[in-house]
């Protein structure tokens, strides 16, 4: 027979491994790679991602201006400039003065700027790298990069978060929980934190867009893994103190917002299991809710004057008033009102509180409207369906709302109550999702897309008699 050899060699391959299997009473194991030897213990790399870090300078220089936007949503946390100079509420015909373009790795990752140098934590996909970047703020050009090495699939781009000012530091998150401190003028590395390995934090889906924290020489972080919150102390690294972490809760994107009630300083944090306010003198737990508990959290707490805390998401879940009252020795939460996902839901970008008013985007690329809320939840105004901005960033320079698009349309609109009036635009970036914060300083507005960024001059001189 012609398959006689194949159903011989077929028979006594499976006679063998039934002999291994179950035939034999023997110490026979199957041979696996690396085990030849039978070594008692398996060798765990421990070498840090930090360890392995890269310092390249550049042939940028740093401008002789002294404007700041510190950290994610600027100094106060409002996402509101206040511009030493005027700034242009009309372009010429062909927009704004485009001073300078960078390209970037794919994400959403938003810059700060300080003392004529901008800082962004980006991805290098042709290394595999999260790469902080500091430019100068004249003309795009790299100072330095320090980068580390981190393998990160596409997944909607990869980096999502805004690195923090203080003092001579800088402090970063990258996109799987990697916390980094370095000198903010020369790139030194002072210490790092991996939270999945040491605080045992679960990634995010779509990665981490949790940023950094800095009050008073401590950087506050949401790990939500053995701890909920953490306090280290910034020159050294040294925790300070954990929040305990009961219901198991997760990281969000949101970030944690620092609000002061009754005299009582305390850190906002909502997790994937509720919202908690945590003290900052020893990060106690003081108040807890569950009312507003979903595993997608964007946008972060709003803190409102009078003990109030707003919240809003996507993904049909509206938004919600907080209002915290103290009884006794104990602060509670109470819920003041909600509103569903029609009337107002932020998919991404956390709206602005100016005037007794919120600002802010409703329920991503299905709707994407500017809209303008009372206090009480009902809505003042709204941009219209042929005014749609998708899930494009923002914020408030003096009275004026910078509006970003999907595809890079920049528009100027007054922040006010008496409905959505536009005052300007322009098509300012190139490829699309424009979706990364902003940042604002000396007259010179940073906006992003996908895979790039730019600086747009929005000083009024700039265009007199255009």
């Amino acid at each position: 027979m012609r398959n006689a050899p194949v159903i011989s060699l077929l028979f006594f391959a499976s006679l063998f491994t039934w002999w291994v299997a179950w035939g034999s009473n023997s110490n026979v194991e199957m041979r696996i790679a690396g085990k030849d030897k039978k070594p008692e213990t398996v060798t765990v790399s421990t070498v840090s991602v930090f360890e392995q870090a890269e310092f390249i300078p550049g042939v940028g220089k740093a401008p002789a201006l002294n404007g700041a936007w510190p950290r994610f949503r600027g100094e106060n946390f409002d996402n509101i400039a206040d511009s030493k100079e005027p700034i242009a509420t009309t372009w010429p015909e062909s927009g704004p003065a485009v001073l300078w373009r960078v390209k970037l790795g794919e994400g959403y990752a938003g810059p700060v700027i300080d003392g004529g140098r901008v800082y962004l934590l980006d991805y290098d996909q042709a290394n595999k790298r999260d790469a902080l970047l500091c430019l100068s703020l004249l003309d795009g050009t790299e100072i330095w990069r320090w980068s580390y090495p981190v393998k990160t699939k596409r997944f909607h781009g990869m980096s999502r978060t805004v690195p923090a000012i203080w003092g001579e530091y800088i402090v970063t998150l990258g996109p799987k929980c990697h916390v980094a401190c370095l000198k903010k003028e020369t790139g030194e590395f002072v210490w790092g934190i991996d939270l999945v390995k040491d605080e045992g934090t679960e990634v995010p889906e779509w990665y981490a867009g949790q940023c950094p924290l800095i009050d008073e020489g401590k950087v506050i972080l949401a790990p939500s893994g053995k701890s909920l919150l953490m306090a280290v102390d910034i020159k050294t690294g040294k925790v300070l103190w954990r929040t305990p972490n009961p219901k198991l809760a997760k990281m969000t994107h949101a970030s944690v917002i620092p609000m002061t009630f009754e005299d009582i300083k305390m850190y906002v944090y909502p997790s994937d299991r509720g919202v908690a306010g945590v003290s900052a003198q020893d990060g106690s737990i003081l108040w807890f809710s569950s009312e507003w508990e979903y595993r997608i959290m964007v946008p972060s707490p709003v803190i409102i004057p009078g003990g109030r805390i707003f919240l809003t998401n996507g993904y049909n879940r509206g938004s919600i008033m907080f209002g915290l009252e103290k009884k006794d020795d104990k602060i509670e939460p109470e819920v003041l009102w909600k509103i569903d996902a029609n009337t107002f839901g932020a998919e991404q970008h956390t709206p602005i509180l100016y005037k007794e008013h919120l600002f802010g985007i409703r329920g991503g690329q299905a709707s994407g409207e500017l809209v303008c809320l009372d206090l009480e939840g009902e809505v003042v105004w709204e941009s219209g369906r042929s005014n749609r901005f998708g899930l494009g960033a923002f914020m408030l320079i003096d009275d004026t709302l910078c509006v970003l698009n999907n595809t890079g349309t920049l528009y100027l609109v007054e922040a006010n109550a008496n409905g959505y009036r536009e005052l300007a635009k322009a098509k300012v970036l190139e490829d699309h999702e424009s979706w990364g914060p902003m940042a604002f300083a000396d007259g010179r507005l940073l906006v992003r897309d996908l895979t790039g960024m730019a600086c747009i001059d929005m000083r009024k001189e700039s265009y007199a008699g255009k």
